[in-house]
């Protein structure tokens, strides 16, 4: 296998899967994570009625149409903040979602944010999860992922299992997309619940 990081200007379904392995690492002043991806979900854009970019660049959104390689954080439900890696070609504003990893260095500043009782196996099982495991917030924003600053992705360090996919979760539209991967076995993966389609609104009677 060769263990380098995908060509992240590819299209977003096609670089979703070779990010599975890759390792997300943070720095900060109170220590580093590194967390190895377990579980992410892909959106294309305008082409794509779940993504955030599809009626278009907005405030939100404009770092997904950008190039490749950066950070597009969300706010989600006013609770937990979610990480996306920006993917394809300039103008397309494909992502993907970090849904999940496995902490593999900085476990315990991982569970100093997440609660001392967190297993390791939940440390960063879920999107809000493993952004807290992280340190990521909305002051990540925009940051390059392929340079040296203090949040990077780095290559796989060893042979990935094998690779499932299926639906996305939590979505409303486009439910029944399979754009979920996850690495078969891992226990950080997080568990599946099936979208409810957004019901189409009725016309008004007179």
């Amino acid at each position: 296998m060769n263990l380098r990081l995908p060509d992240l200007s590819q299209p977003v379904e096609e670089v979703a899967a070779h990010l599975l392995g890759c390792l997300l690492s943070t720095q900060a002043e109170d220590g580093g994570v590194v967390v190895r991806l377990t579980e992410v979900e892909a959106y294309a854009g305008m082409a794509d009625p779940a993504s955030h970019a599809y009626r278009g660049p907005s405030r939100r959104n404009a770092v997904m149409f950008g190039p490749a390689g950066h950070l597009y954080v969300y706010h989600s439900y006013g609770m937990h903040w979610c990480v996306n890696v920006v993917t394809g070609q300039e103008g397309t504003a494909s992502a993907v979602l970090l849904r999940a990893g496995e902490v593999i260095e900085g476990e315990e500043l991982a569970r100093a944010r997440r609660g001392e009782r967190t297993t390791a196996r939940n440390l960063a099982r879920g999107p809000g999860n493993l952004t807290q495991a992280l340190g990521l917030t909305g002051e990540h924003y925009g940051v390059n992922l392929l340079g040296h600053g203090p949040v990077r992705l780095e290559p796989p360090r060893c042979a990935v299992g094998p690779v499932r996919h299926g639906p996305r979760v939590g979505v409303s539209r486009a439910a029944d997309w399979p754009w979920r991967w996850w690495l078969e076995g891992e226990p950080s993966v997080s568990a599946y619940r099936k979208a409810v389609p957004r019901r189409k609104r009725l016309p008004v009677s007179e």
